[in-house]
């Protein structure tokens, strides 16, 4: 049983930091890209950033700048640094992962259960 176990959520000021992580367990031979998504109350889940497995990251554009994602394959761990946050970075964030349990199996897409991020203006 794979899961995604994110952490690090929480109420912070306009202009202040946050750092999510998020931990890979259970069955899992490889893990390929990973991501993170957030979601506000009433719009849909929207892409914040992602990495590849070599570590090649994408930064969607409320991201750039002041975000930065990082991931450790030995740990299975990814994590998302949030600098300068402001109030409509408030959301749901949830972690995504490509995953195969199997030697030359296919990838299946896997979430975390989400944790609250919310910036106070």
């Amino acid at each position: 049983q794979v899961q995604l176990v994110e952490s690090g959520g929480g109420l912070v000021q306009a202009g202040g930091s946050l750092r999510l992580s998020c931990v890979v367990t259970g069955n899992v031979f490889i893990v390929g890209g990973m991501g993170w998504y957030r979601q506000a109350p009433g719009k849909q889940r929207d892409l914040v950033a992602d990495i590849t497995s070599d570590g090649n990251a994408l930064y969607k554009e409320p991201a750039k700048g002041r975000f930065t994602i990082s991931r450790d394959n030995d740990k299975n761990t990814m994590t998302l640094q949030m600098d300068s946050l402001k109030p409509e970075d408030t959301a749901v964030y949830y972690c995504n992962a490509k995953i195969s349990a199997y030697p030359y199996g296919d990838y299946d897409d896997y979430w975390g259960q989400g944790t609250q991020v919310t910036v106070s203006s």
